[in-house]
């Protein structure tokens, strides 16, 4: 029988730097054949097209074949139906491929996921290498995700049986509970003090045989982020879940994706500044897209999380392709009308 092919499984909040990371990975692949599966939140797929533009690949027709893309917004609870047919269209190739890399949406919980290697169909010919955890250190550090990190503490400390935190928080912990490695990207953008104190916060969380490791752009060895060899279905046990005890999981029913296609062009300063604008004004956790800036031969990639945004030029626009302004945005209750509004300067607030 031949070898199980292994799969990595890239999680992490909104944000986190999970594409950057894969990304980089294929870029440095050491010779493997990976193929990537890239769970979306929002219908507007550019996780995937970014991966697709890694500029490794021989031609389109490999990109096209070994980046695959799940718009679902949350692959934990639609595994039956996106995951397994996908994931058996994958395995009828395993002889063409070294690995498989699957990169969850901000919004997945990793165990169902892995869970689904328990199945025969899939356990026979493929096992989860490990969980890579992708933690934003930058934004953990200023209370972006989960508030002050002290008074969390000492809230911990305080209540060791607290109950009500709130559905994003669970994610957190539940992500790292299932981490074979934890990566603290953006941790150049703290002090190294402040790198210490976040790294201590979450070891406290992790079983000591998890190591926390820093990350700049993405830039990992291949050989940290595979070779695991921890059968993960194996030992979901040892992982805990919030979930472990519910029949079915519930996400926050209020967060909500706005996807944008636009036919407009942008100063490039001129979005950016618009962009802050809705930060400000709405609960928003996740940024991403491409922008049409008139005059410019080249696409701008958008990214941000929190109140934190980059943008850069990643690539000639095609003759063949519209130059469009797409834009996925993630948050709580947001309006679609309200933030097309603002991005066009036609509504001065949401």
């Amino acid at each position: 029988m031949a070898a199980k092919i292994p799969v990595t499984v890239v999680t992490g909040f909104l944000g986190a730097g999970k594409t950057t990371l894969v990304r980089h990975l294929l870029q440095n692949n050491q010779g493997r054949k990976i193929a990537v599966l890239v769970n979306e939140f929002g219908e507007v797929g550019i996780d995937g097209e970014l991966l697709r533009n890694c500029q490794i690949c021989d031609d389109q027709e490999d990109a096209s074949n070994n980046i695959v893309e799940l718009n679902n917004g949350c692959l934990c609870c639609t595994v039956q139906e996106e995951f397994f047919p996908t994931m058996q269209q994958l395995l009828q190739r395993r002889d063409d491929l070294d690995c498989i890399v699957v990169e969850t949406s901000g919004l997945a919980l990793p165990k169902p996921l892995v869970q689904a290697f328990r199945w025969p169909q899939i356990r026979n010919s493929a096992t989860v290498d490990g969980v890579v955890t992708v933690v934003d250190c930058e934004a953990l550090a200023s209370g972006a995700l989960v508030g002050d990190l002290d008074a969390l503490e000492a809230q911990r400390q305080a209540d060791p049986n607290l109950e009500h935190e709130t559905p994003i928080e669970e994610l957190f912990e539940d992500q790292l509970a299932c981490a074979d490695l934890v990566l603290l990207t953006k941790a150049d953008q703290v002090d190294r003090e402040t790198r210490r104190k976040v790294e201590s916060w979450l070891q406290q969380g992790l079983p000591e045989k998890v190591s926390i490791v820093p990350c700049y752009n993405g830039q990992v060895p291949s050989d940290i982020l595979l070779g695991f060899n921890a059968s993960v279905e194996e030992n979901l046990e040892t992982r805990p879940s919030h979930h472990d005890y519910e029949e079915d999981h519930e996400h926050d029913d209020d967060i909500n994706s706005v996807q944008l296609v636009l036919d407009e062009a942008f100063d490039a300063k001129t979005v950016m500044d618009r962009l802050q604008q809705l930060f400000r004004e709405a609960e928003i956790y996740r940024v991403k897209g491409f922008v049409n800036v008139p005059d410019k031969p080249m696409r701008l990639v958008v990214q941000g999380v929190g109140k934190h945004l980059d943008s850069f030029y990643d690539r000639l626009w095609e003759a063949d392709e519209s130059r469009q302004t797409r834009l996925v945005l993630i948050g709580r209750g947001l309006d679609e009308r309200q933030i097309k509004g603002v991005l066009l300067g036609e509504t001065a607030s949401v």
